[in-house]
């Protein structure tokens, strides 16, 4: 068995000038192509400052480098600015969707085989949406509520996600 690719290095926190991506770090080519797989799988497990771990893929920069966007959570941790160097290490991420499963959408989908088959029925990113909008919140009955709402949605729509029901639904938690 081969050892999964993993690289340290050291960047610096940037802002694109753009209303779609924001605060980042850049990867160069030579470092994020040893990451990318088998249908241009950009998952990774990300290490910033040897103190916070994440999930993320390497985003394509447009010339052949790559970008990891870093949240305001993140950064305010970690007390990053513009121009700060960061250190970071990069571990291929081989978790089955790319994001943890909450705990209780997992309970769900095993007790109900059509919400199991729905879920798994939808893209890999759009899974990933879902187990995200499930896992957000801190509170058990906030995580159960909201992965009740997915199914139910998953289930009244044959499958597929209408994204601006699904939010009135969470919003009114049905």
């Amino acid at each position: 068995m081969s050892k999964l690719p993993e690289a340290s290095f050291t960047s610096i926190m940037e802002k694109f000038d753009s209303n779609l991506w924001g605060f980042h770090f850049c990867v160069s080519s030579e470092i994020g192509n040893q990451f990318v797989t088998e249908g241009n799988d950009r998952r990774v497990i990300c290490l910033l400052n040897s103190k916070e771990e994440f999930q993320c893929a390497l985003m394509p920069k447009g010339d052949g480098n790559f970008f990891i966007n870093v949240n305001k959570k993140l950064r305010d941790a970690l007390k990053l600015v513009i121009g700060s160097h960061v250190s970071v290490l990069l571990k291929k991420d081989e978790s089955e969707y790319g994001l943890p499963m909450p705990e209780e959408l997992q309970e769900l989908l095993s007790q109900d085989e059509e919400g199991d088959k729905l879920f798994h029925g939808l893209t890999i990113g759009k899974q990933r949406t879902l187990l995200y909008i499930v896992g957000s919140v801190k509170d058990t009955g906030k995580r159960i509520s909201r992965a009740l709402v997915i199914v139910n949605h998953l289930k009244a729509n044959g499958g597929k996600i209408n994204y601006k029901k699904l939010n009135e639904g969470l919003r009114l938690g049905i």
